[in-house]
């Protein structure tokens, strides 16, 4: 499937966490929801990723965000990551891959010459109406919670700001 825009609807999705408790889009309506898919726990740029959403996790609540990160793996690994690393936010189990694929970041990936499916690093802000506000596809883990936080307080994105600058003509002189 194709990812979802920005302005359209968010797709629903029931998943069990790390603790085996269900975990619906639904419940979290009124906030805004973080979701951040990423490829494997304990690896080092999804660890690098996950710790700096931990970090910033109080910004993050006090700019009305909840975050959920999204894996194939099981919930049992789940546990493991959040205890080793003290991550205090939902870890989605998506073992058969269903949020993955209606997210549209599921798919064919490559890598040292080998081609297998997995998930491509991406990001969706939802808002409390529960529509997608921005889409990070591809993510680079550098800065991207920053990126993250800085649209939350209604800042344009980093990409956005690089763009713009790009674009204004040089003054006249």
């Amino acid at each position: 499937m194709p990812i979802p825009q920005a302005g359209s609807a968010a797709p629903g999705f029931q998943l069990p966490d790390q603790n085996g408790n269900t975990v619906s889009l639904a419940q979290f309506a009124g906030k805004h929801v973080v979701l951040y898919f990423y490829p494997k726990d304990d690896t080092p740029g999804c660890t690098t990723e996950a710790c700096d959403f931990r970090d910033e996790s109080s910004a993050l609540q006090k700019a009305g965000a909840v975050v959920l990160g999204v894996s194939p793996d099981s919930t049992a690994r789940h546990q493991k990551f959040a205890a080793k690393f003290n991550l205090p936010f939902a870890l989605l189990a998506d073992t058969e891959h269903t949020a993955s694929e209606t997210y549209g970041v599921w798919g064919e990936k490559t890598n040292y010459g080998r081609t297998y499916m997995g998930i491509t690093r991406t990001t969706f802000l939802i808002d409390p109406r529960g529509q997608v506000k921005h889409v990070w596809p591809k993510v680079k883990v550098a800065g991207h919670v920053q990126e993250v936080l800085a649209l939350l307080r209604g800042e344009a994105p980093a990409g956005a700001k690089k763009a713009a600058a790009k674009k204004a003509p040089a003054p006249r002189r």
